[in-house]
């Protein structure tokens, strides 16, 4: 899949799930609302937790985004659109930068909603209890089935 679709697949998608290493070497796996721009996957969260632990410990991350899986079983085949993005987190805590993402991201998921968003936004930042986390990405593949291959 061409770069350009695959980042289209990650802007356009409501959620991703971000592989992170956990406890005792475990691979952690947690799905986030993110938004996606210019090169970074963002999101946010509380600050405390088990996935903020793994971030603390090791920066080095895998996200992906399904954005479709459809089984066709007439075909024994699966239909699918799906990227994984590695890359490096980083941790967010100044206040400004939090603004500007979560703005970002109500933006996405709740434009329709514009003062609630301002409010709960202005309110998150005051009580000190959101992070913010960017990805940037360091390389992506995108992987479709034959049914999604434009010419």
């Amino acid at each position: 899949m061409p770069d350009e679709k695959a980042e289209q697949l990650l802007k356009d998608a409501s959620h991703g799930i971000m592989g992170v290493i956990g406890d005792d070497g475990y691979p952690y796996t947690v799905p986030v609302n993110h938004v996606y721009e210019n090169g970074k996957i963002y999101f946010h969260c509380a600050k405390s937790g088990h996935k903020i632990d793994a971030l603390k410990s090791c920066d080095k991350v895998s996200f992906c985004v399904i954005a479709k899986s459809d089984v066709i079983p007439s075909k024994r085949a699966t239909d699918y659109l799906s990227v994984i993005a590695f890359g490096k987190a980083r941790i967010i805590t100044d206040s400004n930068e939090i603004y500007r993402i979560a703005k970002l991201i109500g933006e996405k998921f709740s434009s329709d909603y514009p003062d609630e968003t301002e409010k709960e936004i202005n309110d998150t930042i005051k009580a000190n209890s959101m992070y913010c986390v960017e990805i940037t990405v360091e390389h992506m593949t995108g992987k479709c089935s034959l049914n999604n291959i434009q010419p």
